[in-house]
């Protein structure tokens, strides 16, 4: 029975808050784990968002961290609220409060941030509205923990991407030197496949076993590396006696009629027939991942092109002048259009059944009916820039080669996905499971309680929707606006970003997912050879919404409760 019943309003607006703050978590970090799979044009906008949905809530469910500790006494240390407990619901509900405004704020103007700065910003502006700037932890030294407290935050703008990018930039120019370039790129990158798959695996299990919230990995180092590498080999080995095969009948035999159900056959396709030739419009096949992307020659030729015709115009055979879309209209690619899922809104009345079948399409699907590639390449703006001219400076590669890496970068992105869902669920449920245990108790909680599991299902359940509904807004203005992606780059930005948070994950650094996929896209962007192929103004874009997040939060939720406890009570006595 709960003890703190007057104070039923406390949980009720937390709720509220929390809610938004996990749906704010799913619509802005999803770009985190599934930009460049989607950009690359690896896998389709909607089996990202339905991938991500499901990986995402069977992390938080399923391994979720159920202490949470980090946000809830890393930063304030609950027992200065000893003998008013109230006073940190208040608190925690407001840094809920002003975690879940900043972040709707920056979803809604496409602003990529740090969801776990955001809360600890939160957390900070209510500490010290309440105890005080001398009760924060700004620096632990005692621990010998780097990511205890505040400064962890700053340090984490410059490990983070840059330690990101160090390790993209050594995997890309591993496969540009090692396959991309070499005569017959596809069978060398055949040959290299198992141990890319190797080394994901190897890493996924490092990723699953050191951040995997509540998994107990609590094994001997040699036999903690007997399992990482085991798996890692394993994997490997079953890539090389399934996967191998069917790539070699597509890709190098042209066998268009291959379907992905047809991996399970493993070394028996080698003994299919010669494919016949494949008709026009047949589906299968390799799509071609740089449709609608120009080279720099293509450019040139094409904006030289421009010039000409309006120093001279031509006409067509009934006199009238010909446009500059007309001349250019077979120098210029078009990416493919995506067949919408919900469709033209048809005529009748409301109450029909038609228009409420569109309805009801448009309500559950509008959120993934994105055509996230095209979105990507919207008129130019202040921010986009001339994106024509900076993907023309991205080298394109071989279209087969670039195939085999799609398969290890959409893996790559399923387990970041899984383990964003057990980690970053703590920066919504941490602080409002604190709100929920003292209303419930009336004591402050310990430092190792655990988060009841209907909590958790709450948090990854939103997590999931905020995927699921909007997570479009933030993927449009990632991607290919930094640079142009291909699964080989992709696939190097993913992996530098999961052996960045691995090895941050063994050094206690306190990296965001955020900052580690935007580092390595910067990075593997500057293996094309220069500057140019980067948008920077993006870049500054997103580095600024990095800086804001942490004093924005902080001085929403500082504000909101320095009101709230200043507020006069007019001779109200609660306790009366």
């Amino acid at each position: 029975m709960p003890t703190l019943h007057r104070y039923d309003y406390i949980l009720a607006i937390g709720t509220l808050f929390a809610v938004l703050d996990a749906w704010n978590i799913g619509a802005n970090d999803v770009a985190n784990s599934w930009t460049t799979s989607v950009s690359s044009r690896s896998i389709s906008y909607l089996q990202a968002m339905t991938l991500g949905s499901i990986l995402e809530f069977a992390g938080a469910v399923g391994v979720g961290n159920r202490v949470a500790d980090t946000i809830r006494t890393k930063i304030v240390d609950p027992d200065q609220f000893e003998g008013n407990p109230a006073m940190l619901m208040i608190g925690m509900m407001c840094a809920i409060a002003g975690s879940a405004i900043w972040l709707t704020f920056c979803t809604r103007m496409s602003i990529t941030v740090s969801t776990t700065h955001s809360i600890m910003g939160g957390v900070i502006g209510m500490g010290v509205a309440l105890v005080g700037a001398s009760g924060i932890t700004w620096v632990d030294f005692d621990s010998g923990e780097i990511a205890n407290g505040v400064v962890s935050v700053f340090l984490a703008w410059v490990i983070a991407p840059g330690m990101s990018a160090a390790f993209a930039i050594i995997l890309f120019t591993l496969t540009k030197y090692a396959v991309l370039l070499r005569s017959n790129p596809v069978l060398k990158g055949l040959a290299l496949v198992p141990f890319f798959f190797g080394l994901t695996g190897s890493l996924i299990t490092m990723l699953l076993i050191w951040k995997g919230g509540s998994i107990n990995a609590d094994f001997p180092g040699p036999i903690l590396g007997g399992i990482i590498f085991g798996a890692g080999a394993l994997f490997a080995l079953l890539i090389t006696i399934f996967l191998l095969p069917w790539l070699y009948r597509l890709i190098v035999k042209n066998d268009w009629q291959l379907r992905w159900w047809h991996i399970a056959l493993g070394p028996l396709l080698l003994r299919r027939p010669e494919p016949p030739a494949q008709p026009e419009g047949a589906a299968g096949g390799i799509k071609d991942f740089y449709e609608g992307h120009l080279t720099k020659e293509e450019l040139d030729a094409l904006r030289n092109e421009r010039v000409s015709d309006e120093e001279s115009p031509r006409s067509k055979e009934d006199g009238t002048p010909e446009s500059d879309s007309d001349n250019n209209v077979a120098l210029r690619p078009e990416a493919p259009k995506t067949k919408s899922l919900v469709g033209p809104k048809p005529e009748g009345p409301l109450m029909s059944g038609p228009v409420l079948l569109w309805w009801t399409k448009k309500i559950f699907l509008n959120g993934v009916d994105q055509d996230i590639i095209n979105m990507q390449k919207d008129k130019k703006s202040v921010l986009t820039g001339d994106l024509e001219a900076i993907h023309a400076h991205v080298p394109h590669y071989d279209n087969k080669t670039e195939y085999l890496f799609t398969f290890v970068q959409v893996m790559t992105a399923c387990a970041a996905s899984f383990t964003h869902g057990a980690n970053d669920v703590a920066n919504a449920i941490g602080p409002y499971a604190t709100i929920y245990q003292i209303w419930r108790s009336g004591e402050l909680p310990g430092s190792k309680t655990p988060v009841p599991i209907w909590i958790l299902c709450m948090g990854g359940g939103c997590i999931a929707l905020g995927i699921w509904t909007y997570g479009y807004n933030i993927m449009k203005v990632l991607g290919n606006r930094l640079t142009l992606h291909s699964p080989s780059r992709g696939f190097s930005m993913e992996l530098g970003a999961t052996i960045t948070i691995v090895v941050a994950t063994q050094l206690a650094l306190p990296v965001s997912t955020t900052q580690c996929i935007t580092g390595a896209t910067v990075g593997v962007g500057l293996c094309s050879g220069t500057w140019r192929s980067i948008n920077w103004r993006m870049v500054a874009w997103i580095y600024g919404g990095w800086i804001l997040t942490l004093p924005c939060a902080g001085l929403i939720s500082g504000l909101l409760c320095g009101i709230i406890i200043n507020a006069p009570r007019w001779g109200f006595n609660p306790d009366a």
